[in-house]
Formats: structure tokens, C-alpha cells, sequence
């Protein structure tokens, strides 16, 4: 099945550096795509940055780099739209009333950059405008925290939270630019706890080491909407900067599609209602 992702930006304009990632500053020709292939349950998708300095080595966002050194150095740039807020602001003559929008799709809208610009705070302040809208957020950053002011003002919206694993040793072997999951289920409890809906999304789940703590650590937070997707280990797809790290661990652990299977039956006892299902992603 097709993926559509957002058009590629014209020339950059300027380049800096935040930490580990090349921060590559240029304006986009569209922002809001057309909801396509397993994001058709979205009429669209927003995505402020291309590329995402989290990095996760199994990314699929990665695969779709539009040349093999990007692909390769996958977690260490991010393009910023610098003209997002504008493109958005056009569709004020248009409006998107009962419309869903997916933020976001190929990237995390809450890296670390957006600490320093904002990004996605502004398009959130101008989406508040756009009436009867539904809005999905999709992070893995305790940052999504500093919004709940801006989500209390929307009717419908929900925030997922990807939590991958219980081990440190496996985030760090698949996630190694990523906050810890423990970090992550302190903001989604946060985020539930100010009266936003959550939802707590194990997509793809990585190796487990306790399943039956895992899942009461998850029914702790209080959060009733669960998502979980199967990780391939089987598919190889890596991209270079860690491969050798998770490819060994898979192997350690003996995690393969039998092994998630019973920590799936296991998780299941505790959360009958978990989703299970292609894409991963909650729906309002």
C-alpha cells in the first residue's frame, strides 16, 4: 500500500546545529497531506519537521529518505519548516471543519528543537481557530507536557504516548536518542491526568522482560485506551547507526513472533480491550 508523505522543501536556506542533529531551515510547498495508504483513517497529516532527531532505528519514516545519506544518518538532521504557521494559515478561507488531522506522521512533533522554536505550539494555537476539528497527536517526548494549556481548548483531540519497552538496555539498543520510557509514562499520566484524552501506544513493542509489570505499570497511569503493534525483528530493517546493537539484543532475548505473542496473551489479561491492529494508530 502507498505512503504519501508531505512534499520534499525547496533548497534550504540555512543550517545550524542542536546537539547531535544538523538543523537544515527552508520553507515547504504544502503542509497539511492528503490522509493516504495506512493514514486513510486521517484526512491528514501535519508534520512541521522532516526528519527527527529521536532517531529510532527502526523507524519507517527513515526508509523514505530521499537519499541514502540521509537514510544512513537517520536521528542526526531535521528540516524545519520554517513557513508551516503561514501554509496553515491559508486554509483560514478554507475551512477544515469535521476534519481529522494527524500530527505527525514522519516525524515526532515534540524533538527536542521545538523546546527552542515552537513550532508546533504556533500551529497548534492557529488550529484552536479551526472549529470542529479532531486532532491526534503522536509523541514520544515528555515536552508534549508544556501544551496541555493549548489542548484543554480543543473539543476533540487525544494524545498518544509511544512506549516501546520496560528495559533501558533495549530502549537504549533501539531508541538511543530517545527519552527513557519510564519518562514517558510520567508525561502521559500528566497529560491524562489534566483531563486530555490518551491513549498509550505500543507501537512497534520491542523486547519485554516483565510482562506482568509492564502491564500494571501501563493500568497505573489510568489511561483506559491502549494500542499495541508487533515489532518484525525477522524484516532486518534497520538503519545503520545502531543496527548492530538491536540486531544482537533480538537475538539475546530470543524475541520473535512466538515471543510476542505471549507477551501479547500476557498483556491481554490485564487490558482485555487493547488494540491490536495494521496501523498502530488510536483513533479518536
Amino acid at each position: 500500500m502507498l505512503l504519501q508523505f508531505p512534499d520534499e522543501e525547496p533548497q534550504p536556506q540555512k543550517k545550524t546545529k542542536l546537539g547531535h542533529a544538523d538543523l537544515i531551515y527552508s520553507n515547504a510547498s504544502s503542509i497539511l497531506t492528503e490522509g493516504k495508504g495506512f493514514m486513510d483513517g486521517y484526512d491528514f497529516t501535519l508534520n512541521p519537521y522532516s526528519g527527527c532527531s529521536f532517531g529510532c532505528n527502526y523507524c519507517y519514516a527513515a526508509f523514505f529518505a530521499t537519499t541514502k545519506e540521509n537514510m544512513d544518518n537517520w536521528g542526526y538532521w531535521v528540516k524545519v519548516k520554517e513557513n508551516a504557521l503561514q501554509l496553515l494559515i491559508k486554509f483560514r478561507k478554507k475551512p477544515l471543519k469535521d476534519k481529522t488531522i494527524y500530527l505527525s506522521s514522519v516525524t515526532d512533533p515534540y524533538q527536542p528543537i521545538e523546546r527552542e522554536l515552537e513550532l508546533t505550539r504556533n500551529l497548534l494555537i492557529e488550529l484552536i481557530k479551526y472549529h470542529e476539528i479532531r486532532l491526534v497527536i503522536q509523541t514520544r517526548s515528555p515536552l508534549v507536557t508544556r501544551d496541555i494549556d493549548l489542548f484543554k481548548q480543543f473539543k476533540a483531540i487525544q494524545v498518544n504516548m509511544s512506549v516501546t519497552t520496560d528495559d533501558e538496555e533495549v530502549r537504549k539498543a533501539f531508541e538511543p536518542l530517545c527519552p527513557s520510557n519510564k519518562i514517558r509514562i510520567k508525561a502521559i499520566t500528566e497529560i491524562h491526568e489534566a483531563g486530555i484524552n490518551s491513549c498509550i501506544t505500543m507501537t512497534p513493542l520491542l523486547p519485554i522482560i516483565n510482562a506482568d509489570n509492564f502491564s500494571k505499570t501501563l493500568l497505573a497511569t489510568g489511561i483506559k485506551k491502549f494500542i499495541i503493534q508487533p515489532f518484525h525483528p525477522d524484516k532486518g530493517k534497520f538503519i545503520a547507526s545502531t543496527r548492530e546493537d538491536a540486531t544482537k539484543l533480538i537475538k539475546e532475548l530470543d524475541w520473535n513472533t512466538s515471543k510476542y505473542e505471549e507477551t501479547l496473551k500476557i498483556i491481554q489479561t490485564y487490558i482485555p480491550d487493547v488494540g491490536i491492529g495494521k496501523q498502530g494508530f488510536a483513533p479518536i
